[in-house]
């Protein structure tokens, strides 16, 4: 047999990434946009066409309404045979109902988020947790690893997008807490060589500092992930019912909606720092 073929809706930072990946593997087969980039491989014009010529289709567009948007469009063009890998970050419930929809014209349904940002998809390092049917991620695995460093099966469905908010709180939460004891530091005229000096050495260093430290020390904040998709994210979890309780939750996403309502939405997640000026 044939290896799957692939088609991307979705070629945002990530989906373009990854379409890119599967285009050198000879194994794209169609790629949309809702803002039409007619230059990019296997361009079309219609996500039906997408899907018409595709074993696998893989959805990475930016909320539950986008998702929705794209599956009332292609809901009868979908096939028996079909899988469709829904990689945006949604919740629980939303992903219930794309599930039922998807499968009621006969395609299989995975939910499949990851973790890593663009310099991450770009070296195919991308981590995907995937929730659904065991012999159906074995299926698929091939084709998932063109550009990703590891897959890992994380049970259904919900469990899939739920483990996928929970690391994108701790993530956050890491960047509010840099942007805090940076500033508390600065503010004191502690130099920044000395803060990070001692950061690495701390037993909280994670791989997050190291990848942010260049943003805040230097104002750049080109969007590796940006403040507006993080904001959509905490308010997805706020908004779960298994959340009602969780303070810090709540606080973070306060902060990320402040520094969207301050026009910094379009700005990478770092520029959580910005709000707090130069931190001297």
């Amino acid at each position: 047999m044939n290896p799957p073929t692939i088609g991307v809706l979705g070629l945002g930072i990530i989906g373009s990434i990854w379409a890119r990946h599967y285009h050198a593997a000879g194994r794209l087969s169609g790629a949309w946009n809702r803002t039409p980039k007619p230059d990019f491989p296997q361009w079309r014009d219609d996500p039906k066409d997408v899907v018409a010529n595709a074993d696998l289709i893989q959805i990475v567009v930016a909320d539950p309404a986008a998702v929705e948007s794209i599956l009332d469009e292609v809901e009868f063009t979908l096939r028996s045979g079909q899988i469709v890998i829904q990689s945006s970050t949604i919740d629980p419930d939303s992903s219930d109902r794309f599930r039922a929809l998807v499968t009621a014209s006969g395609s299989r349904y995975l939910e499949a988020p990851f973790t890593g940002s663009k310099p991450a998809a770009d070296a195919k390092e991308s981590v995907y947790y995937l929730g659904g049917d065991e012999i159906m991620c074995a299926e698929i695995d091939e084709a998932l690893a063109l550009g990703s460093a590891k897959r890992v099966l994380i049970g259904n469905n919900r469990q899939a997008c739920t483990l996928k908010l929970a690391m994108n709180l701790r993530v956050s939460v890491q960047m509010q807490v840099l942007a805090e004891s940076f500033t508390m530091c600065r503010r004191a005229g502690i130099e920044d060589d000395t803060y990070f000096d001692a950061l690495r050495s701390n037993i909280t260093h994670s791989a997050l500092d190291d990848l942010k430290e260049p943003q805040v020390r230097n104002d750049d904040y080109d969007p590796l992930f940006s403040i507006k998709h993080m904001r959509k994210d905490m308010g997805l979890a706020k908004d779960m019912e298994t959340t009602a309780d969780f303070a810090l939750l709540k606080t973070i996403y306060d902060q990320l909606d402040a520094a969207h309502a301050a026009g910094l939405g379009d700005l990478d997640f770092a520029a959580l720092f910005k709000q707090m000026g130069s931190g001297r």
